[in-house]
């Protein structure tokens, strides 16, 4: 079986708190390096923001953006550390478990993005419409 297989079914099988426990063990780690750290801190501010990209309302891209953008982060993490590193932060979030910061400032990120895509929408429009004129 392929690792993001393998990756994928142990996500699906619940153990999504324990992947992101070792997110964040992996950010504190003094060894991990710094492309990974950026990484991984993105996930966890999606991953632990009370508001998503797309809105739950949504009918079908509410959810598919917590199933997809999240284990795609999670994987690309993996990827991107050394095997051995992950693997030991894996198991002190196995064994030791941990708690999750609230990293509100995701939450600020995301409004940040949708204010950009609501002003960038403003722009297209006005711009269009002197053009009409």
């Amino acid at each position: 079986m392929t690792a993001p297989r393998r990756l994928w079914q142990a996500l699906r099988a619940g153990r999504l708190g324990v992947y992101l426990i070792a997110l964040w063990k992996l950010f504190q780690h003094p060894q991990t390096p710094r492309a990974v750290r950026w990484v991984a801190l993105a996930v966890l501010a999606y991953a632990l923001s009370p508001i998503d990209l797309i809105p739950d309302f949504i009918p079908v891209l509410g959810m598919l953006d917590d199933l997809v953008l999240i284990p795609l982060g999670v994987a690309l993490v993996v990827r991107l550390t050394p095997r051995e590193q992950w693997q030991a932060r894996l198991r002190e979030a196995e064994t030791e478990g941990g708690k999750l910061p609230r990293l509100l400032w995701g939450a600020a990120i995301i409004v940040l993005l949708w204010l950009a895509a609501a002003a960038f929408f403003g722009w297209w429009v006005f711009t269009v419409m002197r053009g009409a004129l």
